[in-house]
């Protein structure tokens, strides 16, 4: 097994690499079985490995362009992808407003979005909806969740064990071009210490699907008017199909349009949670308890933790010879 990092993230793999390779010392075994191929920017290695013929299975997570060209030169090997994808929340109607905005807010600032499962848009009908609060407009539903940030990340020692550092420069570079794409409903700013940036949310019309419609990796969210309910379950199932999608969630009182998104968001692969509040949230998929990915829509071609994803790399190779007489 050869692991390839991220010229950005080459310590935490290299440090995984060296106990995989202690185990293997310990139980007998040679340490080569598992390698560590690290290289820069400037002089990648990847395409090569993934077009040696000695290579049987890759495993990629990533971008959906070098996913793409991945898919077209491994050859004959068995690949396997997570990319990207536009994860989404419908807001239909709540019985416990504080605590679905509360969960929201956390599901946006947690390790500032830079997660193939965070959350980015967040369709609520234009007319508002209903709530233990009584009726709540469209702004303050989105007010609501901007609130609730606020009060997660008002704690600086909190708040950084949340949000955390940001990654990649380029992250900012899209947080600053995405202010420019709607009406800023909360704007991002930096935690007290190192690159970091709290979430931003814009608000935008259904209509503006060039601003919500692709993937803005980062601490980055949209709250879309849409017409109604279905129409913000509809366009939430109809972007899972065509861009990707990993996560969905809704939040609803109404038993029959939940059994409805739930065949909806099925037929477009992508995993659905309902009405999270409290200590679980929709960006938190674990292969302890979820399938992560479904393999059926542009976020990935499958699911990383059921049998056929270890299965189907192992095979028999018999041989055999007549028995003298």
């Amino acid at each position: 097994m050869i692991v390839k990092p991220h010229p950005g993230a080459i310590l935490p793999l290299a440090l995984t690499v060296a106990v995989l390779r202690d185990l293997l010392a310990e139980q007998g075994l040679p340490r080569d079985v598992v390698l560590l191929a690290a290289d820069s920017a400037e002089a990648p290695v990847t395409k090569d490995l993934v077009a040696d013929p000695a290579v049987a299975i890759v495993d990629y997570t990533g971008s959906n362009a070098f996913g793409a060209w991945v898919r077209a030169n491994a050859g004959a090997a068995q690949v396997y992808t997570e990319e990207a994808g536009v994860n989404s929340i419908v807001v239909a109607a709540t019985d416990v407003f504080g605590p679905m905005c509360a969960n929201i807010a956390f599901s946006l600032a947690l390790y500032s979005g830079q997660m193939c499962t965070a959350p980015q848009d967040i369709f609520v009908p234009r007319g508002g909806i209903e709530t233990d609060e009584g009726h709540k407009g469209f702004g303050e539903v989105a007010a609501g969740i901007a609130a609730a940030v606020d009060a997660l990340l008002a704690d600086p020692a909190r708040a950084a064990g949340v949000a955390g550092a940001i990654a990649n420069p380029a992250t900012l570079e899209r947080i600053a071009a995405a202010r420019g794409l709607g009406r800023v409903v909360r704007d991002s700013a930096p935690l007290a210490e190192g690159r970091s940036a709290t979430p931003l949310i814009v608000a935008v019309e259904a209509a503006d699907e060039a601003a919500y419609g692709e993937e803005r990796f980062g601490p980055i969210a949209f709250v879309v008017a849409v017409d109604d309910a279905e129409d913000g379950i509809a366009r939430a199932a109809a972007l899972a199909r065509r861009k990707g999608a990993i996560t969905a969630a809704l939040y609803d009182t109404d038993e029959a349009r939940i059994l409805r998104a739930a065949d909806a968001f099925a037929r477009a692969g992508v995993n659905l949670s309902v009405n999270l509040t409290g200590n679980i949230f929709v960006n938190q998929s674990a292969a302890f308890s979820d399938f992560h990915v479904t393999g059926l829509n542009p976020a990935g071609n499958a699911s990383l933790t059921d049998a056929a994803f270890v299965a189907g790399r192992f095979v028999r190779a018999m041989w055999r010879r007549p028995v003298a007489a």
